[in-house]
């Protein structure tokens, strides 16, 4: 704690929040400025780094007040998520104010009687001017929380056995990096490369296998830290990865999915149900996608957290922050996500095949790929990805799925060349940026370093054109053959659809024989109509794959929907193969070699 010679006061920025009322869903903020200007400003962020949309989280924050020394203060809103103070420079400023939290999400807040979880872009106010001073959070304890614990990446300063107290942070930016969790979880702990993880999880079911998930993660988390940080040659010293320990919050919930990356830990949300079950030796789908999840997250603790775009050299928390580098920093850990999963033993290589074959369908599926580049899909993030319609598939590209096939395309080229590999690239990106901001050209530079060669037409075609990536010569060089198999009927109609108590029809792709008929995203189908005059019949349709049964030998038949409650016919031509792709290991000897190290 820094302390003012002439006050003896404390310097440092202090936070104290408490359960203000676990059923209204409102922790209660108490912010104290020891030394604040003369006319203070704060404000909230409108958005959270990792998650690019504005989300306004001051629509949350509510009763904010201001005074000193017992007198209030007037306040003034300058616009949606900033205030000012007229308040006197010489005295402690302390502001009080809640925050609504029902956000079951890695990006806000919760609070209930069972849990809360906070990011601090929702709870802490920003005092201008003084962002890289100190900063101090106070978590209270109190009867509604008796039974719980604290996690968090903060460092602590005076904290009791449960993890209630205060807890340090070096500047706004760190403080606003380590979300925080409350609540009767289940903790565990292992060591990965000389650092202690802790690995948190609430709402897991009694049949939840700890141990398993310590296990995994602990692989996991050597395998990267291995990748960043190889052993020098002809030395046992390495360097040490930029943590001095690391901490996982996963909510285990009954269907959600996702997770966000910090400097130190990472806010992780799974279906209880995809945990690894005691007595259940086989992973499951759930399982290893959660595992892949885990790798994405911790591999990003350097791919995006420290080596990151330029334009992230620092954060504007009131605004957009525009880069085109998303495919890089977000495609990039995608593709690497499930390798360290194939290199920690937790994939074999058919495993892993298998989860490349279905990002490689799910970019070909996507005929927005050839409408948008990779890198318009980086800048439009903030527009487009995080606000899916039924014609997002038409209209962009995913930078994760289409990022990750470009990281592939560059590593089995350079593997190709005999010279390097893309993990060469992103330890000497990691070496030429200090661990910091980075631009495409700091890319192209190390790509001609390693292998002699330019790779800035490769990048214009890959990421800045909609032209196909070389994928299939570039894998059956590698030992894998690529076959064509019958797609699903869904991807035959170009359909994507739910099906419950009937078939909901949720995205038409463009070009499709679907779209074609007329059939529009909204549209419940209902049945399918066959031939004419006497011999006309017609089916009702449960799921999409029974319209094969019931057209038999009719290549043409009348779909028969519903459209805000009007029953429409459609004509609908069968199309003719359609084919998905399929990879298997054909040289086992050459894949191993690409996916080991």
């Amino acid at each position: 704690m820094t302390r003012s010679k002439a006050t003896g006061l404390s310097s440092d920025i202090h936070y104290q929040v408490r359960l203000h009322d676990v059923n209204a869903h409102l922790f209660e903020v108490t912010l104290t400025v020891p030394r604040p200007a003369a006319l203070q400003t704060v404000s909230l962020p409108v958005w959270i780094p990792g998650s690019y949309l504005i989300r306004e989280f001051a629509r949350h924050l509510q009763e904010l007040r201001a005074t000193q020394k017992g007198r209030n203060v007037a306040l003034q809103q300058l616009d949606k998520c900033t205030w000012q103070m007229d308040c006197q420079a010489d005295q402690a400023l302390t502001l009080r104010y809640q925050v609504y939290a029902l956000d079951n999400s890695v990006r806000t807040a919760w609070l209930d009687s069972e849990r809360a979880f906070f990011n601090n872009t929702s709870l802490c106010l920003r005092v201008h001017g003084q962002e890289d001073s100190p900063h101090e959070l106070e978590i209270l304890d109190s009867p509604a929380s008796s039974r719980w614990s604290v996690a968090t990446g903060l460092s602590p300063r005076k904290v009791n056995t449960r993890g209630f107290g205060v807890y340090r942070a070096e500047h706004y930016d760190e403080l606003v990096d380590c979300p925080v969790e409350m609540g009767a979880f289940w903790s565990g702990q292992f060591k990965a490369g000389g650092i202690a993880h802790r690995f948190v999880v609430a709402g897991a079911a009694p049949s939840f296998d700890g141990a398993r998930l310590l296990a995994d993660a602990q692989k996991i988390c050597a395998s990267a830290i291995d990748f960043w940080h190889p052993p020098t040659a002809g030395a046992r010293a390495r360097t040490k990865p930029p943590f001095k320990s690391y901490t996982f919050l996963l909510n285990a919930v009954d269907d959600a999915y996702g997770g966000l990356e910090h400097r130190n830990s990472t806010a992780l949300i799974c279906t209880r149900k995809d945990l690894p079950r005691t007595g259940v030796t086989k992973a499951s789908e759930g399982y290893t996608t959660l595992l892949g999840l885990i790798s994405h997250e911790y591999f990003h603790t350097w791919n995006v957290k420290r080596l990151r775009p330029a334009e992230f050299a620092r954060y504007d928390y009131t605004q957009e922050n525009y880069t085109e580098l998303l495919w890089f920093f977000e495609g990039f850990t995608s593709y690497y996500d499930d390798l360290l999963l194939r290199r920690a033993g937790l994939l074999d290589d058919a495993g892993y095949l298998k989860l490349l074959n279905k990002t490689i369908n799910q970019v070909l599926q996507t005929p927005g790929r050839k409408v948008q580049t990779v890198a318009q899909a980086s800048r439009d993030a903030w527009l487009k990805y995080y606000r899916q319609d039924e014609n997002t598939p038409n209209a962009t590209v995913s930078y994760y799925t289409k990022g990750a096939l470009v990281a592939l395309c560059l590593d089995l080229t350079l593997r190709s060349q005999g010279q390097a590999t893309l993990d060469d690239v992103m330890r000497a990106l990691w070496q030429r940026c200090a661990a910091g901001p980075m631009t495409q050209d700091d890319l192209l530079t190390v790509l001609k370093a390693l292998s002699g060669r330019s790779y800035a037409s490769d990048l214009n075609r890959w990421v800045h054109s909609t032209s196909e990536l070389p994928l299939k010569d570039l894998l059956t060089q590698h030992g894998v053959r690529v076959h064509d198999d019958p797609a699903q009927t869904a991807q035959q109609l170009g359909l994507r659809v739910s099906e419950g108590a009937s078939i909901q029809i949720k995205t038409v792709l463009s070009g499709s024989v679907a779209e074609k008929a007329g059939l529009c995203a909204g549209d419940e189908w209902l049945g399918v109509e066959v031939g004419s005059g006497t011999k006309a019949q017609a089916w009702r349709l449960a799921k999409l794959d029974e319209l094969n049964l019931y057209a038999g030998a009719f290549k043409k038949v009348q779909a028969l929907v519903s459209r805000d409650k009007r029953l429409l016919r459609l004509p609908l031509t069968l199309p003719g193969a359609v084919t998905t792709w399929r990879l298997a290991v054909a040289d086992a000897a050459a894949v191993t070699r690409w996916l080991t190290r």
